[in-house]
């Protein structure tokens, strides 16, 4: 089930938000379990018994690191014996067990066929290929049990009235299922880290703001997906599904460029309806892009795209390995950049992509250790890093690698015969043109990129404009897109959502 459907938007949803607001605070919990299991189960109900069995590992794992947190506390271990971290070896014993369990399931289902058909071909061999079926948002759940066990083990919890400390393992299994299984963000992120939630599990309030501002961010993502990302989606498919051996320079950049709007809106387009769903139901994620196409360097960029997989990955991989205070930091992003390309697929191109975005982050890095400061305007900044970016999009489409250099090769108009099939006109017609140029212009935060004195005179405007627009014709804009957005959906077959596939 998506959210850009209409069970979920004409049944689903409406039955979700009923229920919960009907039913006594002490129910809700479990109400929002069983919704969040039967949306994972619509699609493919077989792989609800591997999330199941992911939340009952985790379940117990952190069980067992309370367990052997108390019983340092009990026995009074010193540090001989517990080491300098202040964790006995029982505990980072139980920390090993939970992560591999995690990554265990990870591996087998996502890139158990990689490594068989990798062997096959390195050493001629002739295993059999599995028939292994990559369950939805798989990688999404299993980073959030991680963050679950990572966090327990790390946190000695907070400090009680009483001079205790208090744990922040979640003995309320039910409370833990929904951390891990939450349909809002279950299929797609934003990855939820478990200390960002854990007091909302227990406890928590809606007020009518929360639930009026909730509506209009999943209003506003919905539009994001099915009006921009899809209708430039299709144009984008169909360019990437051509043959590159005929195709023009002007195509294939349409093609990158249609592609890069449309991941990004398709992608932050979910983002905003489960974050807005979140807040409906009383909890708050984080955001997960922020403007990520105005950045001037491959290193804004990441501060900017997927927010909530690339602070994941800082904060539980890069500082662990040393971060940039021991070790070799372009080691340690190096390790980062291949696992968020793995991350994110499997197959070679996605970790040639995870490189690439590595590889500029490293040049990034040691220019500004060596204070090498290029005396260049602002725009220069962007157009290289959008040019990384796109090129890097191309990488990512197009998971064979040949096909992505034979592709970058026809933007640099490398290798173009004579003869081309189809021009860009084919592909843009009113209509895509039209949202081509709204996606564009939609990327940009007009009040922060507009020069200082302009900028304010926009935002002087935006005041007045606050001050007489009245809330009834806010919500009549609101509807409007919700109208269009239902429009769209019962007129087009063309609904997909990128990042279910990861």
């Amino acid at each position: 089930m998506v959210f850009s459907s209409i069970v979920f938007l004409c049944i689903f949803m409406p039955v979700m938000i009923i229920g919960y607001y009907v039913l006594p605070k002490k129910c809700r919990n479990i109400f929002l379990l069983l919704g969040s299991l039967f949306f994972y189960a619509w699609g493919e109900p077989v792989y609800i018994f591997l999330m199941l069995s992911s939340v009952i590992g985790n379940y117990a794992f952190g069980m067992l690191l309370y367990a052997a947190s108390r019983r340092e506390e009990k026995h009074g271990l010193s540090s001989a014996v517990t080491g300098e971290t202040g964790k006995s070896a029982l505990r980072r014993l139980m920390l090993i067990l939970a992560v591999t369990f995690n990554i265990g399931i990870l591996v087998y289902f996502k890139y158990f066929n990689l490594l068989v058909t990798t062997i096959n071909d390195l050493f001629r061999a002739d295993l059999t290929l599995p028939e292994i079926a990559l369950p939805i948002g798989i990688s999404f759940y299993t980073f959030q049990g991680l963050s679950y066990v990572i966090d327990v083990y790390r946190s000695e919890g907070r400090l009680q009235e009483n001079g205790e400390r208090e744990s922040l393992v979640q003995k309320n299994f039910i409370n833990l299922a929904l951390y891990i299984s939450m349909f809002p963000q279950l299929i797609a992120g934003p990855i939820v880290r478990y200390s960002d939630i854990r007091d909302s599990l227990r406890e928590r309030t809606t007020t009518t703001e929360d639930f009026s501002k909730g509506v209009e961010r999943f209003i506003v993502g919905l539009a994001k997906k099915v009006l921009l990302a899809n209708t430039i989606g299709e144009a984008a498919d169909k360019i990437f599904a051509g043959e590159i051996g005929y195709m023009g320079t002007g195509v294939a950049w349409v093609g990158a460029l249609c592609y890069t709007l449309q991941i990004f809106y398709d992608f932050s387009g979910y983002s905003d309806m489960a974050i807005g769903l979140g807040r409906i139901f009383g909890f708050r994620f984080m955001e997960n892009f922020n403007y990520p196409y105005i950045s001037r360097s491959i290193t804004e960029f990441w501060r900017r795209w997927h927010i909530s997989l690339s602070t994941w990955f800082r904060d539980y991989l890069y500082i662990p390995l040393g971060g940039n205070r021991k070790g070799n930091v372009y080691l340690h992003l190096l390790i980062v950049f291949l696992a968020t390309g793995f991350w994110h697929g499997a197959a070679w191109g996605y970790l040639v992509w995870g490189l690439w975005h590595g590889l500029f982050m490293l040049l990034e890095r040691i220019g500004r250790k060596k204070e090498i400061e290029l005396k260049v305007p602002a725009v220069v900044k962007w157009l290289y890093t959008m040019l990384v970016v796109i090129f890097g999009w191309v990488l990512f489409k197009l998971e064979e690698l040949p096909d992505a250099i034979a592709y970058i090769g026809r933007m640099l108009h490398i290798g173009v015969g004579s003869y081309t099939d189809f021009g860009v006109r084919y592909y843009l017609d009113n209509r895509t043109l039209f949202f081509l140029i709204v996606a564009i212009l939609a990327a940009v935060p007009w009040a922060q990129v507009l020069p200082r004195r302009l900028a304010c005179r926009v935002s002087q405007v935006s005041l007045a404009s606050s001050a007489s627009v009245t809330c009834t014709v806010k919500r009549i804009l609101l509807l409007a897109l919700l109208v269009c957005s239902m429009l769209f959906i019962v007129n087009s077959n063309y609904n997909p959502f990128i990042y279910f596939r990861f």
